[in-house]
């Protein structure tokens, strides 16, 4: 690696899965802008639906990167599609983070998502997620659902919107049987996109919004960059001596 290399600021990749709903492209481009404002430059990419690829992004950068994968759970996008982006990007110096979810951060944001929708304590709440066929993006929706129940107090129960089962009508319906008059649906969703749009249709008392731009999901995402830049010049380091 170069002097040049080793010298530079790392450039944070914001890596999204994609959406053709221009409110959700928008809330990940304010979600670069408000993390550059904290740490420097930040770049979008997106795995599927639009671009830039990651592998497009990475070649265009002249420094070192740190890639942070803008999912809630470790599914196929995190664990297969951004490793094979950066390696086909040649790029030589690149760290990536770890995803963005599970965090306590999100289970506070969807409880005040949550009550702007007519929640109250003690309503029965429907943790909505997008779904996934990797039983390890499973486990951590199950617990960031059991996040959510600890801090609420209330019963959750888990849906998914596609790829997995139940599916959020089918938990709805689930909590209605089991006595709960009033059922709230909390959306484990980044941004608005075809999987949200869904819950609109899903039988509850009311849908709250997507987790969205919120300054504790800036903060979150700043802290996966910091530890990666950390990362980066750590090696950086290494190649010194």
């Amino acid at each position: 690696m170069t002097k040049k290399w080793i010298a530079a600021e790392p450039t944070l990749v914001l890596v999204a899965h994609g959406t053709r709903n221009p409110r959700g492209v928008e809330m990940i481009a304010a979600l670069a802008e408000a993390v550059s404002a904290r740490v420097g430059t930040t770049r979008v990419a997106f795995v599927d639906v639009l671009g830039p690829s990651p592998a497009e992004v990475l070649r265009e950068l002249s420094g070192p990167a740190v890639v942070v994968p803008a999912f809630l759970a470790s599914g196929y996008h995190v664990h297969t599609d951004v490793p094979r982006e950066v390696i086909a990007s040649q790029h030589p110096a690149t760290t990536v983070t770890r995803a963005l979810g599970p965090d306590p951060v999100f289970a506070r944001v969807m409880v005040e998502r949550l009550a702007r929708a007519g929640w109250t304590s003690g309503d029965a709440i429907v943790f909505a997620a997008a779904g996934s066929s990797d039983e390890r993006a499973l486990l951590e929706n199950r617990r960031a659902a059991a996040m959510l129940a600890d801090l609420t107090g209330s019963r959750v129960g888990i849906g998914y919107a596609a790829t997995a089962r139940p599916s959020v009508p089918d938990a709805v319906d689930a909590l209605r049987r089991d006595g709960h008059e009033r059922v709230f649906i909390a959306s484990y969703l980044l941004a608005r996109g075809l999987f949200h749009t869904r819950l609109a249709d899903a039988g509850s008392d009311g849908v709250a919004e997507p987790i969205g731009l919120h300054p504790d999901v800036v903060d979150l995402v700043a802290a996966r960059f910091r530890d990666g830049a950390h990362a980066v010049a750590e090696h950086a380091h290494s190649a010194r001596q």
